[in-house]
């Protein structure tokens, strides 16, 4: 399960690993739908053919347009978001936001939760193998 990437932008830092991501945002952030097209060119080299899991990291202070949600569920091989939110209102941020998207979604309140649930769901939508 070790890093394949990290990938610094302006407004946040990646780490790609072999099934998900981990997305953070920096402090003050403001995210809008150009960021999903970063995410989709991110998912699309990193993931070709194969499922994933977004894992978003607030560990900073940042608004999200929860309209990026209907967008980001349209990537075909983003199975699901997990969000790590560290205090109550972010999770309520979170809870909101996630109304906006139609595909499995929790809340975590660590990072180690959030990464079992993306294995999971991993497993779950592997193809079964003819045997």
């Amino acid at each position: 399960m070790g890093i394949i990437k990290y990938i610094k932008l302006k407004d946040t830092e990646v780490f790609v690993f072999d099934d998900f991501i981990i997305n953070q945002m920096k402090e003050g952030a403001s995210i809008e739908s150009h960021h999903n097209d970063k995410l989709n060119e991110i998912v699309q080299k990193y993931f070709s053919g194969k499922n994933m899991v977004y894992i978003s990291n607030r560990v900073k202070s940042y608004s999200v347009n929860p309209l990026i949600y209907s967008e980001a569920e349209k990537i075909p091989n983003l199975l699901a978001i997990a969000v790590i939110a560290e205090n109550q209102l972010m999770r309520n941020n979170a809870e909101y936001e996630l109304k906006f998207f139609d595909k499995p979604c929790q809340i975590f309140d660590s990072l180690s939760l959030a990464i079992a649930w993306a294995h999971q769901i991993i497993m779950e939508n592997k193809p079964v193998s003819l045997q």
